[in-house]
């Protein structure tokens, strides 16, 4: 995906960028399945995140799909010298503080761009048990976008997209089938296990999250 915003790109995001690719075929890393050709907007839901490596590999996995990977960052970041090279890595500024929240910032980033493939950690933290946030649902819910998974495997170093869900407004439903998508590319996976789980759980009305 190419930027939106016609303007130079600063050399360090073009030597950073060169980095990433860099680092994942130098590791190895292998692609299971693709990106989707035909949809120019989604949400890539990807799990698990247990390294600040993880953004890396997916980048670089990404853009050997040629895809520009895009990810949400505080407001902060984007200021001064650094406000440049945060776009050209494809990061998004929000504001948690601004009225509607980051759904709303992000459903209007998507209906102001003409592409855009935005890289969210379902789990949200590198300390969960396996849980999602439910903040990528949402997204992608409000922005009328679908979801296509992404795994990591770090033992098999391999990186993973499924087929695109679009949001059927049964989050329950919806997160057990992305659950079993998973599940079944390692099945004995505890974080999995505990995802499956959860998405019963609200289908059943134990739990709302």
């Amino acid at each position: 995906m190419k930027h939106n915003e016609t303007r130079n790109v600063t050399i360090l995001s073009r030597i950073v960028n060169r980095i990433i690719l860099f680092l994942y075929r130098w590791k190895g890393w292998k692609i299971e399945g693709h990106l989707p050709k035909n949809l120019k907007k989604y949400v890539i839901a990807g799990a698990p995140h247990t390294s600040n490596w993880d953004f890396v590999f997916f980048a670089g996995a990404t853009k050997h799909e040629q895809v520009q990977p895009n990810f949400m960052g505080k407001h902060t970041l984007f200021q001064g010298i650094m406000k440049n090279f945060m776009l050209d890595m494809g990061g998004i500024s929000v504001d948690r503080s601004a009225p509607g929240g980051i759904v709303e910032q992000m459903k209007a980033e998507f209906e102001r761009r003409k592409e855009l493939a935005l890289v969210i950690a379902a789990e949200g933290t590198r300390k969960t048990d396996g849980k999602w946030k439910s903040g990528f649902y949402r997204i992608a819910e409000a922005a009328q976008v679908p979801i296509v998974p992404a795994y990591a495997d770090n033992e098999k170093m391999i990186i993973g997209f499924g087929e695109p869900l679009f949001p059927s407004g049964n989050y329950g439903e919806d997160l057990l089938k992305l659950a079993e998508w998973f599940r079944s590319k390692i099945p004995d996976y505890e974080r999995y296990k505990v995802l499956e789980q959860q998405a019963r759980d609200i289908i059943a009305g134990k739990n709302d999250v």
